[in-house]
């Protein structure tokens, strides 16, 4: 099946099993795993573990109670813009099994920020919820901040803590708000905003910056009293595949995920963590599919991590796998 096909189909089961009445506790009671030393506090906010979902599966904020249910800690919803956009043309999701990979230039492609507020208000999380926010493709870069403000306005009572990202590679010139000059402006005009309310907010970066750039992140991020950073979102990269050339090419432009971007991520995590001497905490996401790989993560410096091509991959088990490997193993 065409992936994001499976997408929507996977959505449409869970949306009607999850109505029908007995099924969600079943499901917590195989996926669910509780233990105290999973807790942690990180900016504030007090996680029941430390796995959660990243950004992109759900999109429009529709059915983070039922995923919840899987044994997330928390799930973090967007990119969700000012105005609904289409995004880019389809086909715009492909998989590359033999790397565990994904590749997608999806474009931000959501029903707009007033729709998931709508749904976050009616439905009352049972799960912390973060707010990823993002810029509608014809909102030009100089214009930026307005778009990140309006997102944040909608949803400053409904989510636990944002995450402002301007590091897809899927909407054109986006990355260049990484920045010091344009990123400094949006995080300075949102902590500005927040700053009645306190939310914590987040910056997602590419795995593709220099370790210079990296410099910069550390600087505007402990300059502007950003709460922390999500490293890492997904990559222009093509190194090291093991999907033919020939087939990587004809899928084209986009941004890679899953098994290829692990050590690339953890990396970031490392430099970003040693530089900055655990100044600010940092989500780890980026080829995680395993307890072993989100213990190498937490290991380099990150306090929380994330899943999402590796949930798709290694199913509805990995997060209470996860779980248990870090109980076992030794979370801290």
């Amino acid at each position: 099946m065409d992936p994001e096909r499976a997408h929507h189909f996977v959505f449409n089961s869970l949306s009607f099993w999850g109505k029908v009445p007995g099924v969600r506790p079943i499901i917590r009671s195989f996926y669910k795993f509780e233990n105290p030393t999973l807790h942690r506090t990180v900016f504030g906010i007090d996680f029941p573990n430390p796995v959660g979902l990243a950004a992109g599966f759900d999109k429009d904020a529709r059915l983070f109670n039922e995923l919840s249910d899987f044994g997330f800690g928390f799930i973090e919803i967007g990119t969700v813009t000012p105005v609904g956009q289409p995004g880019n043309d389809q086909p715009r999701l492909f998989r590359l099994p033999q790397d565990e990979a994904l590749i997608n230039r999806m474009g931000f492609n959501n029903g707009g920020v007033k729709e998931a507020a709508k749904r976050l208000r009616k439905d009352h999380p049972e799960v912390i919820i973060g707010g990823n926010i993002g810029k509608n493709k014809v909102t030009p870069n100089e214009n930026a901040v307005e778009d990140y403000l309006k997102c944040y306005d909608e949803l400053k009572d409904l989510v636990d803590y944002f995450v402002v990202n301007v590091s897809s590679p899927n909407t054109p010139n986006l990355r260049e708000l990484q920045e010091k000059g344009p990123l400094l402006e949006i995080l300075n005009a949102l902590q500005s905003r927040n700053q009645p309310l306190g939310k914590p907010i987040l910056l997602k970066i590419a795995p593709d910056l220099t370790n210079s750039q990296l410099d910069d992140i550390v600087e505007i991020v402990l300059e502007s009293g950003t709460a922390g950073v999500i490293a890492t979102n997904t990559t222009i990269d093509r190194s090291g595949l093991t999907s033919s050339t020939s087939a990587v090419e004809a899928i084209g432009a986009g941004g890679l995920s899953g098994k290829p971007v692990t050590q690339r991520s953890t990396e970031v995590i490392r430099y970003l963590h040693d530089k900055s001497q655990g100044k600010f905490p940092i989500i780890g996401v980026g080829g995680i599919d395993s307890g072993e790989d989100a213990l190498e993560k937490l290991r380099a410096g990150a306090s929380l991590v994330q899943v999402y091509t590796g949930f798709i991959y290694q199913g509805p088990s990995l997060v209470r796998d996860i779980n248990r490997y870090l109980v076992k193993h030794g979370l801290n």
